[in-house]
């Protein structure tokens, strides 16, 4: 079986292309054959020594594929060892994928389409009287999230970093976008003085403190990811200055029963079958090529999302 392991703990050159032993299922799991897999972050975060176990493990934990012996589809977002030709799932954690949804479309649109559903539903439920700010508005959550934030009937102004990406950002809904330089005073002007209500910051340690100034009082930062790394500690005293609040959710927390996991994936497949919600496969790798593609996605080089196919 082909896999790409981490070898150790460093940069893009130690994600290797090996020959494993097929996975095992053991009671309760399934034995896949792997169809497409998703590229996220916290891939990167597993290649720095920062996720996962310690190398040299299989990378990757989202995917779309067979089931071994019955044929069902299933997508999954939480089976570590996904960047393989086979994986094994835990049964619980499989999600029935319907039929009109392709395999690269599932693995698509699963891991961020669920975290876009719970910031945007549960973190902080967001309704017509409220102006989200969301950056990397063009990525693969941030045009997911855009999407969803007007489906509740929210305002978005998100922000991107290139006349392109700030196209893609309209396209999906955003009422305003801006850059990052000084955007707390942008989101401030647009908002008639008053701030946003939450912001959705998936960047991390360059836009958190203007996240925090971008926020009207009793307004709230959602700290989802950290694409340019995790922010200093800061004081917090400085909430103080608009009873502000903030919180570092992740999709684990959110998906804590099958219940739960199945009800925001029904959310996510119902939206896309019915047109409501486009997503944007931003390019599909071989499984080989899973190094570049995720230099491509921690170099701001792509849009949407990023598909590995084995």
């Amino acid at each position: 079986m082909r896999a790409i392991v981490v070898t150790r703990a460093g940069g893009p050159e130690v994600l290797e292309l090996r020959d494993e032993p097929e996975p095992t299922p053991g009671p309760g799991q399934l034995l896949v054959d792997v169809e497409a897999i998703g590229v996220n972050f916290r891939d990167v975060y597993e290649r720095e020594g920062n996720y996962g176990g310690p190398p040299p493990l299989v990378a990757g934990v989202e995917g779309c594929g067979t089931v071994v012996g019955s044929g069902e589809r299933i997508a999954w977002v939480a089976a570590p060892g996904s960047y393989a030709e086979r994986v094994v799932v835990d049964a619980e954690k499989a999600v029935p994928v319907p039929d009109g949804i392709a395999p690269e479309l599932a693995a698509a649109s699963l891991l961020q389409g669920m975290t876009a559903h719970y910031l945007a539903r549960s973190t902080y439920p967001v309704g017509p009287a409220d102006t989200a700010v969301v950056h990397a508005a063009a990525g693969g959550v941030g045009l997911l999230l855009t999407q969803i934030v007007k489906l509740a009937g929210g305002t978005v102004i998100g922000t991107t970093s290139t006349d392109e990406k700030a196209e893609l950002a309209r396209a999906a809904g955003a009422d305003h976008v801006l850059g990052y330089d000084g955007f707390a005073g942008e989101v401030r002007r647009l908002t008639g003085g008053d701030g946003a209500t939450v912001v959705y910051d998936g960047i991390g340690a360059a836009t958190f403190a203007e996240s925090l100034t971008a926020l009207r009082p009793r307004g709230m930062v959602a700290l989802y990811g950290a694409a340019s790394g995790p922010p200093p500690p800061f004081d917090l005293g400085e909430l103080a200055r608009g009873s502000l609040y903030v919180t570092r959710p992740s999709l684990g927390h959110y998906t804590l029963t099958r219940e739960e996991l199945l009800e925001r994936a029904s959310d996510v497949f119902g939206w896309i079958l019915t047109g409501r919600l486009d997503v944007r496969i931003g390019g599909t790798y071989p499984l080989e090529q899973a190094g570049q593609a995720q230099e491509d996605l921690q170099g701001r080089r792509t849009t949407g999302k990023l598909i590995l196919v084995p």
